[in-house]
């Protein structure tokens, strides 16, 4: 009867290692599904930063050429009411 009980315990524990070896792997893998996703909405906001950037610098450099060519042509407001 013991070793009846010991050979039902160990199929038991077995059972259980591998019922929770399984639901470990999706967990494991839901949570890199996650991760990607986390990871392509930070490429996408990256992306979007950079091209706000890109604008920003653009007219930046638009702004000094227009005032430069201000300054060249004598044309600039001395108080700076034109840069708006």
């Amino acid at each position: 009867m013991k070793k009846l009980s010991l050979l039902l315990l160990a199929a038991v524990f077995s059972l259980s290692i591998y019922s929770c070896r399984e639901t470990t792997e999706e967990k494991t893998e839901d949570a890199m599904e996650d991760a990607a996703d986390d990871m392509e909405d930070a490429a996408d906001d990256v992306a979007d930063d950079m091209d706000d950037m890109e604008n920003d610098v653009e007219a930046a450099a638009d702004n000094a050429e227009t005032e430069l060519k201000e300054e060249v042509n004598g044309t600039d407001d001395v108080n700076g009411d034109d840069d708006m």
